[in-house]
């Protein structure tokens, strides 16, 4: 089967959807603003390399037992579907889409824009805390090729805004690789960026 691969945020949307449900949660439930001092601890403590950027994540949305989850995510949606690139929109291939974004915030928007695949970072419903790791860089491919095994499929171009973190699926393009920037796509060829 012939597939392509997709970055999310700020590839299929201009924005990093998690960073901004977060801003969206405390403008429509300011009571989540008694969590961010402890977000604001765990930053610091990332910042000194004390805890890991996934530790951090798992703190960050901890706040989802204080919200109604499935009526916000409904609503961030609901106000930035219309972000969504109409490139993404005319897509012809079996599409997976493979980000570091939440499953409780892109199983929504799957579901609207009707895409194939979605492998993301799996949060616990209840809690909001990460289970297992933090779905970037190698760990993508990790996980692309634990729910498609590598044999049955065939990956021919590949999305990202990321080259830094994103290098690892660009390896599997056997079509063409397009860097994201500024909502645009840019294609390249990969021994030219990585060298390899």
């Amino acid at each position: 089967m012939e597939i392509d691969i997709y970055d999310f945020d700020k590839t299929i949307v201009p924005f990093d959807s998690g960073s901004l449900f977060v801003g969206y949660c405390l403008l429509h439930y300011p009571w989540c603003i008694l969590w961010m001092p402890v977000v604001v601890v765990g930053l610091v403590l990332m910042l000194l390399r004390v805890i890991t950027f996934t530790q951090f994540k798992r703190i960050c949305f901890m706040f989802l037992p204080l919200i109604p989850k499935k009526r916000a995510v409904k609503g961030f949606w609901n106000r930035h579907e219309k972000q969504v690139h109409p490139w993404f929109k005319s897509r012809q291939r079996y599409s997976v889409v493979i980000s570091a974004s939440p499953d409780f915030l892109l199983g929504e928007i799957q579901q609207r824009l009707g895409f194939e695949k979605l492998i993301c970072t799996r949060h616990n419903p209840v809690t909001g805390a990460i289970v297992g790791e933090n779905c970037r860089g190698e760990e993508k491919v990790r996980r692309l090729h634990e729910e498609l095994d590598k044999k049955d499929i065939r990956v021919v171009d590949v999305y990202s805004d990321s080259l830094k973190f994103d290098k690892h699926i660009f390896a599997l393009a056997t079509g063409k690789c397009y860097h994201i920037v500024k909502s645009k796509k840019v294609e390249f060829v990969y021994s030219d960026k990585f060298g390899d």
